[in-house]
């Protein structure tokens, strides 16, 4: 398919109507420096702005994934240590799980290589992996040198500016190097948006847990997710 075509597809999807059923949902990634600040900084006072020492130390990357359903105003902001199929996978079900009344997700992502079944099948088995591609309609990628028409890639970039500024920063300057890991108590969100060390929730409507597969199988899925 060529860029005009593929950009057409992509176009044509956002002008589904809004339907539980048919949701439509936007995926994309960011790597992230983890820095931390080598001199604490000075709060800000009366007449005077917060100043930061121009100085940092890396602790190495991590990154995040983020899913928006752009008509229904919904958003879910993961951070993880990479964006390897393992990790493609673990955002794909909390967006699933989301939405378990829909029949078909329409998902909109660029075709990085791990944007693909394998890496479900080869995180949660055939079984559950084969079912949740399957709620999946994947065939609105974005075309090459157009990623600007993912929505997804334009909420994560509001999110790093207005967010995160220049600096992503770990715990504290003593903090030792978390190897691209979420420092304690700054853990991402969970599968429903909220984060899980408390916070505001980044998803505006929880739903319960979707049934794609038996509950023991599932149960299983949920294991393997938490000791990851």
């Amino acid at each position: 398919m060529d860029y005009k075509a593929r950009m057409e597809a992509v176009l044509a999807t956002y002008e589904r109507p809004l339907r539980a059923e048919e949701p439509v949902v936007c995926l994309d990634e960011r790597p992230i420096q983890l820095t931390a600040d080598t001199r604490p900084p000075s709060r800000a006072r009366p007449g005077r702005p917060a100043r930061h020492d121009y100085e940092c130390k890396r602790h190495g990357t991590a990154n995040l994934f983020c899913a928006v359903e752009p008509k229904a105003g919904w958003h879910l902001v993961r951070a993880t240590p990479n964006r390897t199929g393992p990790e493609f996978a673990k955002v794909i079900r909390a967006i699933v799980d989301h939405f378990p009344a829909a029949e078909t997700i329409h998902l909109v992502m660029d075709n990085l290589s791990t944007h693909s079944r394998k890496s479900l099948t080869d995180r949660y088995g055939e079984a559950i992996g084969g079912d949740l591609w399957g709620r999946l309609a994947v065939h609105h990628y974005t075309p090459k040198h157009a990623s600007w028409l993912n929505q997804a890639e334009i909420a994560i970039g509001l999110l790093i500016r207005e967010c995160l500024g220049r600096r992503a920063a770990v715990a504290s300057p003593t903090c030792p190097p978390c190897g691209g890991r979420p420092p304690p108590g700054s853990a991402g969100p969970t599968a429903n948006g909220a984060p899980s060390g408390g916070g505001s929730p980044g998803a505006r409507r929880a739903r319960p847990s979707a049934t794609v597969a038996s509950p023991m199988r599932w149960a299983a899925a949920d294991v393997a997710d938490r000791t990851s």
